[in-house]
């Protein structure tokens, strides 16, 4: 995917581009690759140049990625980035904070029973074959029955 967009001679290179986000070059490759930044056409030199909305792309995509988003989330929400869409971003937030907080509930289930089995490991005294080790092998954790 190539873009126009840079005025031959403005804009920073793709090192400068991730120094200023904190990222790798490796990094904006691969997002090119997915598609989810365009990479510029060549200049007079054979230097590709970036501007500020390329910089911006990238802080989207590393802000969204902290949020919990996939790439593939993420190239939905880019579908979105005018802001015309609001209604469509706030449904795919509100799946991903489902998703987020179903994840909580299993930690929280995995807290629970690390607690259990820990408490057990507490309360074994002499020549006996360790609780935790016995309650993961023979699946006797609470969380063992999960469905995780």
């Amino acid at each position: 995917m190539h873009d126009t967009h840079t005025p031959s001679g403005l804009g920073m290179t793709i090192g400068g581009l991730a120094r200023s986000a904190d990222v790798n070059v490796e990094t904006i490759r691969f997002y090119q690759r997915k598609g989810l930044m365009l990479e510029p056409l060549r200049r007079s030199g054979g230097i590709r140049r970036y501007a500020e909305a390329d910089r911006s792309r990238l802080h989207f995509i590393k802000s969204a990625q902290r949020l919990g988003f996939s790439l593939d989330e993420i190239a939905d929400l880019l579908q979105l980035e005018d802001g015309a869409s609001c209604s469509q971003a706030r449904i795919k937030a509100q799946a991903k904070l489902a998703g987020v907080r179903t994840r909580l509930e299993d930690l929280s289930r995995m807290e629970n029973a690390l607690e259990e089995l820990i408490g057990l490991c507490n309360a074994s005294r002499g020549m006996v074959r360790c609780p935790l080790i016995a309650a993961l092998k023979d699946g006797t954790s609470s969380f063992a029955h999960s469905s995780t």
